[in-house]
């Protein structure tokens, strides 16, 4: 027997243990409202059973009506049941954890709702996730006119994070939008105050932060809850059309820099030598004016000491001088001296000539310049004519001796 059939003395099989008794509870709450308040079975039940009394007119309709009644009454709270139900499910909703959620209550903003699992009235309440932790970029780009009135191509990129909601929901209408409008205004007027050239080269750090100051300073009154993180100025090119001018024009530039890098540094190789080479000529100059001033001084002391000896025996004085100065000079020269008999001898550097120390080619001027004439081999004795020479002679020799190129000269012992 089904659990609603007419049977069973008048009581139906009810699972919900409904029975025709009129005012008393149903069997599902058989205890009264002391036991705990009625479940929602028990309340469904009734609101069917009055709108099955509604449509039921009378009371004495008989047993059949009755049944019929309760039936639709209990089939149209379950329905509402169900409606309840799905109404109360729908209402669930998840934000992530980048995410916050703005709620808005009959389209009023009411409040911002953080991640995890909530609930809303569906229908009552709205939610709009926000992503609040990721980087948003935002391109801009275009030909743009500079103040030296050429046109460039310029492209740059945005990025931002949005960090107030509400006031990116709200404040106004699109804040994407608003943000690439202030960006390409912003752009046009960095670019419309730079040439050209500052553009394409030197100057695309100085227009990136003149950039992003000035997009700062338009989107801050609009309040749209975002933070600019960075401006990157991407390409900045010149037309196609006169892109190969402007690309020798910078090459030409690049070389003009790298050839002043390249004489930097070799100005940086070659300054400090050229300074040590001046120091050491400089130390050698002063050494050899010390060391000619003590040579001369040494000499002055020795005249001095030599001029009582002098006056005493002048001829001696003069011969042992003479003497002394070509023992000097010829120990410490190879030569070969010729005597062509009666005339001056002549002193040749044969042994470098053999050795190939003066040029074949060179000046006979120079040659002659090596040659050292001297007196007559026997004028300075008594015997050969009684000529003899002066002091001034002798150092007039000596000083013909300095000037040859061709021997090397040696300190005094």
């Amino acid at each position: 027997m089904a659990w609603n059939q007419p049977g069973n003395n008048g009581h139906d099989r009810d699972p919900w243990g409904s029975s025709n008794n009129q005012g008393g509870n149903s069997g599902g709450n058989k205890g009264g409202r002391n036991q705990g308040p009625p479940d929602l079975d028990d309340i469904f039940r009734k609101l069917s059973k009055k709108l099955g009394g509604l449509g039921g007119g009378k009371k004495g309709g008989g047993e059949e009506s009755n049944r019929s009644s309760g039936n639709g009454g209990r089939l149209t709270g379950i329905v509402l049941a169900a409606v309840v139900v799905i109404w109360a499910a729908s209402g669930f909703y998840t934000i992530k954890e980048a995410e916050r959620g703005v709620v808005t209550r009959f389209g009023h903003f009411s409040h911002i709702v953080g991640p995890g699992l909530n609930w809303k009235p569906t229908f009552i309440d709205h939610v709009r996730a926000v992503n609040v932790e990721a980087v948003r970029e935002l391109a801009a780009s275009g030909l743009m006119l500079t103040s030296d009135e050429n046109v460039v191509r310029v492209e740059m990129n945005v990025q931002y994070r949005v960090t107030n909601p509400e006031a990116y929901l709200y404040s106004v209408v699109n804040a994407d939008d608003s943000l690439r409008q202030a960006t390409d205004s912003a752009l046009r007027g960095v670019i419309g105050r730079s040439t050209m050239d500052r553009i394409l080269t030197e100057g695309r750090t100085v227009i990136r932060s003149e950039t992003q100051r000035e997009l700062e300073e338009t989107v801050r009154p609009y309040h749209m809850g975002i933070t600019l993180l960075d401006v990157n100025f991407q390409t900045a090119r010149p037309p196609e059309e006169v892109k190969a001018a402007f690309d020798d024009a910078i090459a030409a530039r690049e070389n003009r820099e790298q050839y002043v890098r390249e004489a930097e540094a070799y100005a940086n190789e070659v300054q400090p030598r050229a300074n040590g080479q001046a120091q050491r000529i400089l130390e050698e100059s002063r050494a050899y004016k010390a060391r000619t001033v003590l040579e001369a001084q040494g000499e002055v002391a020795r005249f001095a000491k030599m001029l009582p000896e002098y006056k005493a025996a002048p001829d001696i004085t003069r011969e042992r001088l003479y003497i002394e100065t070509m023992e000097h000079v010829l120990s410490r020269t190879h030569k070969v001296l010729v005597s062509d008999k009666g005339s001056n001898l002549m002193v040749l550097p044969l042994d470098q000539l053999m050795r190939g120390h003066l040029p074949a080619n060179s000046n006979s001027q120079d040659n002659s310049s090596n040659l050292m004439r001297l007196p007559p081999s026997g004028s300075h004795a008594r015997s050969n004519g009684g000529q003899s020479f002066s002091p001034d002679d002798i150092m007039d020799q000596r000083r013909a001796n300095a000037l040859r190129n061709d021997t090397q000269r040696e300190g005094r012992e």
